[in-house]
């Protein structure tokens, strides 16, 4: 994963912004509820496209519901006109599928750019009487199935972190499912559930309602030093989701590499870097060109990942 990120980060690096604007507004549809990490990640983008292209608006729309597939479901009976993006994830698109409950196959699904990361973190409440990560490995082995972890739908990046969570340390742990990132903030601020295994952006802005116990990591993160990494703690894991934007199937490649090219404009504006960091967002960049290569690495992993959930044989 390290040698991957740094791949992205450097080999993919987009160029100077010197596409056309979009024409006419943009729609830009999101599978989970407001005010996770999706809905930052497109505000972000929503100001910053502003500034760049002043005639267009980019207006966000919602539909959650079933990790993401309500949404994922309906992606290709959108208009192909290059007017609407769909926010995805990894691994959602991958290990859904594979349960057989979604309409949608990974194939189904167009990438048209991958714009961030967010490293896997385990987090509980402020006032949680567990207060280190050998705190909550004590009271998990203590008593078996007590800890509930809330995440972020089913077969998501959440749900596969919390078997891992359980199959490394030893431990049995009950994972809670929620819609999105914001029903779950409510649900673990008002210690409904014991904790969550969410994103190091989940910890970082809700920084004082939350402690993050451990980090996906290869080192720690700068707005949570006190926090460590799994590799400290004696596992070798560095992983979480990626975050990006898919167009209906029947965009033409021509209009998907456009709007590829605009998202890595968005990408490397300065102020764009300035607000992925303070939400703590790991900025990549996959556009169309990359894309093939990309998915092809993802879905072998994933599918490794789906076999240890017991989703695949």
């Amino acid at each position: 994963m390290k040698r991957l990120l740094a791949v992205l980060a450097f080999a993919a690096a987009p160029a100077a912004f010197a596409q056309t604007c979009p024409e006419k507004n943009l729609m830009y549809w999101q599978a989970f509820p407001a005010g996770g990490e999706s809905d930052i990640s497109a505000r972000h983008q929503q100001f910053v496209l502003k500034k760049k292209c002043p005639a267009i608006e980019t207006i966000i729309q919602y539909k959650p519901g079933v990790g993401g597939a309500v949404m994922w479901n309906q992606m290709n009976a959108l208009p192909g006109d290059g007017l609407n993006i769909v926010g995805i994830n990894l691994p959602h698109i991958v290990l859904a599928p594979f349960e057989g409950q979604v309409q949608y196959k990974t194939e189904d699904i167009t990438p048209t750019y991958w714009f961030h990361y967010t490293p896997d973190a385990l987090v509980v409440p402020e006032a949680s009487a567990i207060k280190t990560f050998q705190d909550f490995l004590k009271a998990a082995k203590e008593e078996p199935g007590k800890l509930t972890l809330g995440g972020s739908g089913i077969n998501s990046a959440n749900h596969a972190a919390h078997e891992r969570l359980d199959s490394e340390f030893g431990v049995k742990t009950l994972y809670v499912p929620f819609k999105g990132t914001g029903d779950m903030t409510i649900a673990v601020a008002g210690g409904h559930v014991s904790g969550a295994m969410s994103y190091t952006a989940f910890a970082i802005n809700n920084k004082g309602k939350m402690r993050a116990l451990a980090v996906a990591m290869d080192k720690r993160h700068p707005l949570l030093p006190d926090t460590p990494t799994f590799r400290e703690l004696g596992v070798n894991w560095v992983d979480g989701a990626f975050r990006g934007i898919g167009m209906p199937k029947s965009t033409p490649p021509a209009v998907r590499k456009r709007m590829s090219d605009l998202w890595a404009a968005l990408n490397n504006d300065p102020e764009m870097k300035e607000l992925a960091a303070k939400s703590g967002f790991e900025l990549v960049n996959v556009g169309v060109e990359h894309m093939d290569a990309f998915m092809k690495e993802r879905i072998r992993v994933y599918t490794g990942v789906a076999k240890q959930m017991g989703l695949a044989k």
